[in-house]
């Protein structure tokens, strides 16, 4: 189904316009009021750049060239000399959908009228979109401070016409990829090259894709670890909601709601409700409080983001209505660099989690009667030793990639700039961690399939037994060895394409 086309009226963008702009393809239109409002701000600002008081980017130079006023007939070069200068990114280009965010991002913040750019600026940012010309945007160079400089330059390059686009699936020329799609280069007039390289649309970008995954992801790791409890006879007592309660913790009373659910009805569970075993492992029995804490960490992610998505984040700021030109830091990427951070120790609880579960679905010293390595013929067969070594190992980098990026600075611009926030360090560092999350709750999945599947013919909840169903579809029973990459790989799918929460929230209603 094509998505609604989004209008783009000035206020804040929400989260799912984001995706669907940026995954699902919608177009993009500007209402006729952001028009006004732009056609106004750039009155105000050409008629300061006809005269000679010094204003930042506007008559003078930038960073620590901000002393030098520029002469009238040269204010328009110095627009297209900072787009060339800056676009000095380096590293693997930008997914599709991550490019997409950032233009999507830019226009939204250039549409609210506090960056002084003509409407035609915002407009070709628009078509970009809609024509899908997508500027070749390098990953690195930013250091989240006075915006996404060398990123989002590339940006600006392809506006006019510098640089290279992405035209069905190939690199070319921007002027050829804009000239396929029936637009022309745009030239820079007074202060529009510095509004388009001065925000935090890369962070912004990477960091709203990063949370709308992570929080389908924090409901996957519910489901897989409700099968993993199922699977090692483990007991739902530790999810009632008396307990929660007692602790009321929001992450940790909706994990724990999960887990009731999805183990409801459990055949497996009651067969051994009398058993004399008094408490189950921390890995099952605290699934709710260490879920529930990278959930904290992704609301506080979500609602930083939220935001941003609302924000206006390039310098020098003009307010038409009261006359003046207003220099600040608005650029300054702190607050998302420490959100994404966050979030990413949270990532990497919630992998050491399902990895201690995974060890324990295989390890014939935890698993409770299951076949070691969860494999009908062990000893010629090896089963699924290697997915808990690739789990272990995935979850040893994610907690390098914990490390904050945003304590760091390193002074630019002659000290100037002389503290910076990295935070689009945290927004690449965060990407991985969450791409190494998925492959781990994918093995989770896999192992506890399978130890379902032993666990026949006692039925487990649900929610667990819809999961199970759904990995079914496209990976069979492990009877004999074969090669496990196939598997992972087919696991990661199933988590990737959300096959197995659709399965889940199917069966039982949607989860929290």
């Amino acid at each position: 189904m094509t998505p609604a086309a989004v209008v783009l009226d000035g206020g804040a963008l929400a989260l799912e316009t984001l995706e669907a702009v940026a995954r699902h393809g919608a177009r993009v239109m500007l209402a006729e009021g952001v028009v006004r409002t732009l056609h106004s701000a750039r009155r105000f600002v050409d008629r300061l750049a006809a005269g000679n008081e010094p204003i930042y980017g506007i008559t003078t130079g930038v960073g620590k060239l901000k002393d030098v006023v520029i002469p009238p007939a040269e204010r328009a070069a110095l627009q297209k000399n900072l787009v060339l200068s800056h676009a000095g990114g380096v590293g693997a280009p930008l997914a599709e959908d991550e490019t997409r965010a950032v233009l999507l991002l830019l226009a939204a913040s250039l549409s609210r009228g506090a960056s002084g750019v003509r409407p035609e600026i915002v407009e070709l940012l628009v078509e970009c979109l809609n024509r899908r010309v997508h500027p070749v945007i390098p990953e690195q160079g930013s250091v989240g401070s006075s915006g996404d400089l060398a990123p989002l330059a590339h940006v600006a390059a392809c506006l006019i016409g510098e640089g290279e686009a992405w035209m069905d699936g190939h690199r070319v020329p921007a002027a050829a990829g804009l000239g396929r799609a029936g637009l022309a280069p745009i030239t820079l007039e007074t202060k529009e090259g510095l509004a388009l390289l001065n925000g935090t649309h890369l962070i912004a970008a990477l960091g709203s894709l990063a949370v709308l995954d992570a929080t389908r992801l924090v409901r996957l790791a519910d489901v897989t670890g409700a099968m993993s409890l199922e699977a090692l006879m483990g007991t739902n007592a530790a999810f009632d909601e008396r307990i929660h309660a007692a602790r009321p913790h929001p992450g940790q009373r909706a994990s724990a709601a999960n887990l009731r659910r999805l183990t409801r009805d459990s055949a497996i569970i009651a067969s051994h409700r009398d058993c004399t075993r008094v408490q189950d492992a921390y890995s099952l029995r605290c699934m709710p409080q260490v879920h529930g804490a990278a959930r904290e960490a992704l609301a506080f992610a979500v609602s930083v983001l939220e935001r941003e998505l609302a924000s206006v984040t390039d310098n020098p700021l003009v307010f038409p209505d009261d006359g003046v030109v207003l220099s600040g830091g608005n650029f300054h990427g702190e607050i998302l660099g420490l959100a994404l951070d966050t979030l990413a120790i949270g990532v990497a609880q919630l992998a050491g989690i399902s990895e201690r579960r995974a060890d324990r679905l295989v390890n014939p010293l935890t698993s409770d009667g299951l076949p070691a390595f969860l494999s009908p013929h062990g000893g010629v067969h090896s089963g699924y030793m290697i997915a808990q070594y690739v789990a272990a190992a995935l979850v040893a980098e994610l907690k390098t990639l914990a490390h904050p990026a945003s304590v760091d600075s390193i002074p630019t611009s002659a000290l100037q700039e002389d503290y910076n926030a990295m935070a689009a360090g945290a927004a690449l560092k965060l990407r991985r961690s969450l791409s190494s999350l998925t492959t781990v709750l994918a093995i989770e999945l896999l192992l506890a399939a399978q130890a379902l599947d032993c666990r026949a013919p006692l039925d487990p909840g649900r929610g667990a037994a819809a999961a199970r169903a759904a990995v079914r579809t496209r990976i069979l029973p492990l009877d004999a060895d074969r090669a496990l990459h196939a598997d992972i790989e087919a696991a990661r799918t199933l988590v990737r394409d959300g096959s197995v929460l659709a399965a889940v929230e199917s069966a039982i209603g949607p989860l929290e």
